[in-house]
């Protein structure tokens, strides 16, 4: 094939134009690169760079995590941004009296010197102790708390009441069925619930929004039950809603705490093999009212290959045992009390022990956190007493699926631990505030509304005539 040529191109006089090459048209991009890599071939500033570079990191580094100034404005812009809380300074009859009267009861000395120097007594509603001393410590102890309290009501968001209302109900010693009463008590708890309502009806922020913006304990399912229609309208935290109407309390404005858990938490890690019951409960074997389902699972599990089923009462030792047959169980029974829930579900989940729950109400805690079909088997109260039926499924699970739901119980249990540093007490604080929204809605709409009857502490009805 003979050789190509290219056509000359014509000029406009008909001659032929030599063909120049295009120069590419400097660029702003080109012009940098160019003048870079024509400084850096000079040798000061090829060794410099590098140190300027190592200087511009080690200040951002000291900016982000060293300057105190900065963390400072940092913790101050969380705090500002806080679910304010302001505690009330209730006459000490509503607080460490109680705790007085609770160990002139049991024969301690009426000199008690400075009452506020007297320690809270175990028992399984400690919820209410456990929120106020957090509130009473220092700010800078309250790690990772989303409220802030406050020392000026004016700046409140929302008002803690520290009323030891379920210490105040067992103040008294139960008395022994049949023995005889020698002397009439001298503390009263339903005089001491209506004491505290007079108080409160007397305050100038309780008036305001007639105590929507209040949070109260009733943690012990008769805690408050003298007065409760009194404080209806405030954030009730409770263990459940067994003793409660549904115009008095509900998941929409109140708050499931959990019990506090009155065994050993169990310390060691996941485990098939150091656990050789399949089934263990301890507890009182006769109940009240949804509790009664205890007596038939009792009859029906008590003769059960590997499984423990005792009757016992609250005891040292009593729990004592507990600890010990719960931290070497592999499931652990939770049927109803006299309520829907009790106690030994939350001794379960510290204890790595999965609950195994017969309670068809039940309400639990943190739900919007927790998903406790993970760390918990639900079973429906017609089904758990059919004989063998309950066994049979715990059976089943193979042992890799009883270690994952350990797992999930490891991972989880801090939220029912109350002396954990980010534990119980923080996580009921977010509930609460997660709350203000609607306590806004309920505060604004009741200023609009006519005569409310009957009222409702929550949105279940529909008034909306102007004033």
């Amino acid at each position: 094939m003979p050789p190509l040529h290219l056509k000359p191109t014509m000029d406009e006089g008909g001659g032929a134009k030599k063909a120049k090459a295009r120069k590419p048209k400097p660029t702003f991009l080109t012009n940098s690169h160019a003048l870079f890599h024509a400084t850096i071939r000079k040798p000061f500033l090829k060794q410099f760079l590098p140190i300027l570079f190592l200087i511009i990191a080690l200040y951002a580094l000291f900016n982000a995590f060293l300057n105190p100034t900065l963390h400072a404005t940092t913790t101050a812009t969380a705090k500002n941004h806080a679910v304010k809380v302001y505690l009330y300074d209730l006459p000490t009859r509503f607080t460490y009296g109680i705790i007085h009267h609770h160990s002139l009861a049991r024969g301690a000395s009426r000199d008690a010197g400075d009452l506020s120097s007297l320690k809270y007594p175990g028992h399984q509603h400690m919820s209410e102790w456990y929120l106020f001393s957090d509130l009473s410590r220092p700010e800078s102890e309250r790690v990772g708390s989303p409220i802030v309290r406050v020392s000026d009501p004016d700046e409140a968001d929302l008002f803690f009441v520290p009323f030891f209302s379920s210490l105040s109900l067992i103040v008294n010693p139960v008395r022994a069925p049949g023995s005889v009463q020698e002397k009439a008590p001298v503390y009263s708890d339903e005089k001491n619930q209506e004491a505290l309502v007079e108080w409160l009806k007397g305050q100038e922020y309780w008036k305001r929004n007639n105590g929507r913006d209040h949070v109260i304990v009733a943690s012990d399912p008769n805690a408050m039950y003298r007065v409760i229609d009194h404080v209806k309208n405030s954030v009730l935290l409770v263990s459940d809603f067994g003793r409660v109407r549904p115009d008095q309390g509900s998941l929409v404005k109140d708050v499931v705490v959990p019990y506090s858990h009155r065994i050993r938490s169990y310390q060691g890690d996941v485990s098939v093999d150091k656990r050789g019951t399949l089934l263990f409960f301890m507890g009182n074997r006769y109940r009240k009212e949804g509790g009664k389902v205890r007596d038939t699972l009792f009859q029906i599990l008590e003769n059960e290959k590997d499984v423990v089923v005792k009757h016992g009462a609250q005891s040292r030792e009593s729990r004592r045992a507990a600890s010990q047959g719960m931290h070497t169980s592999k499931f652990c029974l939770h049927p109803a009390g006299d309520t829907p829930s009790a106690c030994r579900l939350f001794d379960a989940i510290v204890s790595l022990c999965i609950p195994v729950i017969v309670s068809d109400s039940i309400e639990l805690p943190f739900e919007d956190t927790i998903d406790y079909r993970k760390i918990a088997v639900f079973v429906e109260t017609a089904s758990a007493i059919k004989p063998g039926y309950l066994v049979s499924k715990l059976r089943a699970f193979t042992s890799d699926r009883i270690l994952e739901y350990q797992k999930e119980l490891k991972e989880v249990k801090r939220y029912f631990e109350y002396d954990e540093l980010d534990g119980a007490v923080n996580e009921i604080w977010r509930q609460v505030s997660r709350k203000l929204p609607l306590i806004k809605l309920m505060i604004n709409r009741d200023k609009r509304l006519v005569k409310k009857e009957p009222d409702c502490s929550c949105i279940c009805v529909n008034q909306t005539v102007l004033r």
